[in-house]
């Protein structure tokens, strides 16, 4: 009997590169009014897949922007003849988004139509999801054999539904259960090659990662509660807010460690299994020394174009005319959110991308020498309603 081998995945990119590669990306696509946005993004996941190393093979990202680009049309033409039929159906029962309503009543059917208009393109929302996973599985290789996907788009969807409104009335208490069926339903349609992966675990187990959740939402309750019952100001100011920031490191905590958990119980062909060990506070300390470093150069270059403008205002002597300062101001203004941008890419995004893959491993990889290429995967769309929807950012 073979001995099993463990294979670690590895991430070698750099923050210069892929903060010069955002950068320009970020000024071509200011220069062409948004639409330079699909070429950059699919430069920016090549850069990224190239740079994730599994067993020594690197990952390929074969996406264009071309197909980006005509999908995001296509999506936004259905999109905008749905929309214009929903608002034909509340223009008829007496609701409308059009207008300046001139009464209370006509304020109030304007929001219900507005909220309504919203909750009618949620289920496109997650539609969107399910497509961009498996537009991206579509155009992902690693040693030349292709990832895919299944159809199911439609069906993710209405279960999405279900487990939200099922979470919201449970008051979250159901997220775990929601979480795991959701991505056992992508998973369980995932391919690679010709091997089909497999979620496995229990969603009770996904309790563990929440805890700091619950922690944090009781102690906000109980600081209102104690401040408002013992007429303490202080504990009704001090333990919501020490409360809300404990909330938002478990939010963090349960996205690393859930990702960790369904990653860990993972399978590909009942033969190789996955682990992931993410720390979230490499993640939380990421975002936080990130944040900071990118937070300080803003200040700073906005305090210089600032001294700019208040010397330009009060009129202290310059060799250039006010109206060219004003320009430069602009651009320097201009520059420095592109420049921020692209500093977030390679200080915060990057790192933790880098952090997610080099604590992955796959087990018995030697049985992915068997694995067989799988047929192009041409029902994959290029992510238009994921585009169109404004959830498709993401690398």
């Amino acid at each position: 009997m073979s001995e099993i081998r463990y294979a670690d995945a590895r991430y070698t990119g750099q923050s210069g590169p892929i903060f010069g590669l955002s950068l320009k990306v970020a000024v071509l696509t200011l220069l062409t009014l948004g639409i330079y946005r699909f070429w950059g993004k699919s430069r920016i996941r090549r850069y990224v897949w190239s740079s994730a190393e599994l067993d020594g093979d690197r990952f390929e990202y074969t996406g264009t922007g071309l197909e980006k680009f005509l999908g995001f049309l296509m999506a936004v033409v259905f999109l905008a003849v749905y929309l214009g039929v929903v608002q034909i159906g509340l223009t008829f029962i007496g609701l409308t988004l059009l207008g300046e309503p001139e009464t209370d009543a006509g304020m109030a059917a304007q929001a219900l139509a507005f909220n309504l208009t919203f909750l009618s393109l949620v289920p496109f929302l997650l539609f969107a999801l399910y497509r961009a996973r498996r537009y991206k599985l579509a155009r992902t290789r690693w040693r030349g054999i292709r990832f895919g996907m299944d159809k199911g788009a439609w069906g993710y969807a209405f279960r999405a539904i279900g487990h939200y409104i099922l979470t919201i009335l449970t008051l979250g208490i159901l997220l775990p259960r929601q979480s795991f069926h959701l991505e056992k339903y992508m998973t369980d349609r995932m391919w690679f090659g010709d091997t089909r992966f497999e979620q496995g675990g229990r969603w009770q187990d996904l309790y563990a990662p929440m805890k700091h959740v619950f922690i944090g939402l009781a102690v906000i309750l109980l600081g209102l509660a104690a401040g408002i019952a013992l007429d303490m100001g202080l504990l009704l100011v001090a333990l919501p807010v020490i409360g809300l920031l404990w909330l938002t490191i478990g939010v963090i905590h349960y996205r690393v460690q859930s990702f960790a958990y369904l990653t860990s119980h993972k399978t590909l062909g009942g033969q190789i299994a996955f682990d992931a060990r993410p720390q979230t506070s490499t993640v939380i300390m990421t975002y936080v020394v990130g944040g900071i470093v990118i937070g300080l150069a803003v200040a700073i270059i906005g305090g210089l174009l600032g001294a700019v403008f208040l010397t330009t205002v009060e009129g202290i002597a310059t060799a250039m005319p006010p109206v060219g300062v004003m320009i430069l101001l602009i651009l320097g203004y201009v520059a420095m959110i592109l420049g921020a941008g692209a500093a977030t890419t390679a200080l915060i995004v990057q790192p933790i991308v880098a952090h997610y893959v080099d604590t992955f491993t796959a087990i018995n990889i030697d049985a992915a020498n068997a694995i067989r290429q799988r047929v192009a995967d041409r029902g994959a769309d290029a992510e238009g309603f994921a585009d169109a929807l404004d959830i498709g950012g993401a690398i």
